[in-house]
């Protein structure tokens, strides 16, 4: 290998890095047959390969491919596809291991891998073990077959014998150039909607906004645009379009675990006593809302790879994660489909006379904050998290700990966790009112300056 292998780059959920300092040809090739010798030790023969539209796509996809090849491993290359769509392909298609070559949301110069072996999609201790592979290089050597799939077809057609709208909807789309723009346009039409295209054209420098419906003003443009057009819906997809973002025609911005509280009641009405799974960083308000509409809620640990492997381990029919990831067991296959959920909310909202924001109106609501950030180093963060653990001390709470620490009061909550993805502590908070809010949020402060008085708080 002609570049130092990073270990920092193989991370709770997925591979991800820089172009040229952290990634290049050679690592790739290397981590391909890492992952072709993985596949091959669980008695499995075939990959399947995606890429969403990076610049450094193609370069970074052949090499992969070709390390997969060496190790005798079979590859079936659907090309250029969201990532749902190779979750898809592995249910569909001959093989239940794939590779997609993303970076998600992240800024361009940077691309990574998701890896499923099995329909499982690796995480932790299981990104580690490929890093040890890696490392070592011991590698299983053979001579692999290569061929192409076109899958876009398939997916629209499954999608499409599925999801049934009643009426027809103005939809505006902001893809934010990520690689949803190849699929959901269409899809949305074959469903009878009429679409406002924004961004939808693939380009791999992500020239208008980040692909990040999670951050607020990468929906600034989607917001406008659905008042001009006097639209139903507005929906954003990440720039590899697994997660998703919402806007009301009043131009509100619903944020994913009030979104959750729409489609649960949905998937409730069918499946009374179905389990709910939603994220540590999620409302309260969600649990009450699923119980009351017979449902059981299942709090997990924030990261796609979590909720999905706690989806299986409980059979859960529905899961959702504030940053926008939701999961559909119910006529779907389980995993992170920004697209499907997408057309499942569309469904919905066109058997109703009322309108997207008259839907959500029913929902309790609350003060809240987004996701707050904290820079601290990243060997740090968790170490910090540990104390914070050990040392905290609240009066009248239900403490949890199944992901950094949530306080939860009568009256509201407040979260500490560490990021997986970033050198930052993340908090969020929610309350009935904002006295209560500035009270949680001032036991966190208190809690935070004690471990370490040189933070610098942004709340």
């Amino acid at each position: 290998m002609t570049a130092t292998l990073n270990e920092s780059i193989f991370r709770a959920y997925d591979i991800r890095g820089i172009v040229d300092e952290d990634l290049n040809p050679d690592i790739m090739r290397s981590i391909g047959k890492g992952v072709g010798t993985l596949v091959l030790r669980q008695h499995l023969d075939t990959l399947i390969t995606a890429r969403d539209g990076r610049l450094t796509g193609p370069t970074y996809s052949k090499a992969l491919i070709e390390g997969i090849l060496s190790t005798g491993c079979h590859v079936i290359d659907v090309g250029e596809v969201p990532t749902p769509l190779l979750y898809f392909a592995t249910h569909v298609l001959e093989a239940t291991s794939g590779v997609m070559l993303t970076a998600s949301h992240n800024p361009a110069e940077y691309n990574g891998l998701k890896v499923v072996i099995g329909r499982k999609t690796l995480s932790k201790d299981g990104i580690h073990d490929l890093y040890t592979l890696v490392k070592q290089g011991d590698f299983e050597i053979g001579t692999g077959t290569l061929r192409q799939a076109d899958l876009i077809p398939l997916y629209l057609k499954r999608v499409c014998s599925d999801v049934k709208l009643s009426r027809p909807l103005k939809v505006v789309l902001d893809c934010g150039n990520g690689i949803g723009g190849i699929v959901a346009p269409k899809l949305y039409e074959q469903l009878q909607c009429t679409v406002y295209p924004l961004y939808c054209d693939v380009d791999g420098r992500f020239p208008n906004h980040e692909a990040d419906p999670s951050v607020l003003k990468n929906l600034t443009d989607l917001v406008q645009a659905v008042k001009e057009q006097k639209a139903d819906i507005g929906i954003a997809l990440d720039g590899d379009a697994d997660r998703i973002g919402v806007v009301t025609n009043e131009g509100e911005i619903i944020m994913p675990d009030r979104l959750l509280m729409l489609l649960a009641s949905d998937v409730l009405s069918r499946n009374p006593q179905a389990k709910v799974v939603y994220d540590v960083k999620s409302s309260l308000n969600l649990a009450t809302v699923v119980k009351e509409h017979q449902g059981i809620p299942i709090m997990a640990q924030t990261g796609h790879s979590f909720i999905k492997n706690k989806m299986l381990e409980t059979g859960a029919l529905l899961a959702g994660e504030l940053s926008g990831h939701v999961f559909f067991k119910e006529r779907w296959y389980g995993f992170d489909d920004g697209i499907y959920t997408s057309a499942r909310l569309l469904e919905i909202l066109s058997k109703q006379s009322r309108t997207i924001a008259e839907l959500f109106r029913q929902f309790p609501n609350s003060v809240n904050t987004p996701e707050i950030k904290i820079t601290i180093d990243d060997k740090e963060k968790f170490a910090f998290i540990d104390r914070a653990q050990k040392e905290a001390s609240f009066i009248d709470a239900n403490i949890i700990t199944i992901d950094g620490i949530r306080v939860e009061f009568k009256d509201g909550w407040g979260l500490l966790r560490a990021s997986n993805t970033t050198p930052a502590l993340i908090l969020r908070f929610e309350a009935n009112d904002e006295a209560a809010l500035k009270r949680i949020q001032g036991l966190f402060k208190t809690m935070l300056l004690k471990i370490n008085p040189t933070l610098q708080l942004t709340f």
